[in-house]
């Protein structure tokens, strides 16, 4: 029983993992270089 759980979890964490990447490569497409030049008024987003 113990061994079917962790085939589960084996299982479920690489389908997470393949979601992961298919999310990251789609994100990756949608993102563009951006270029400024002095005097450009641009907002920064800052965390603490």
């Amino acid at each position: 029983m113990i061994e079917v759980t962790n085939e589960k979890v084996v299982v479920a964490k690489e389908k997470l993992k393949e979601a992961h990447t298919r999310q990251k490569s789609y994100a990756d497409k949608h993102r563009r270089s951006l270029e400024f030049q002095p005097g450009d008024h641009v907002f920064l987003k800052v965390s603490p």
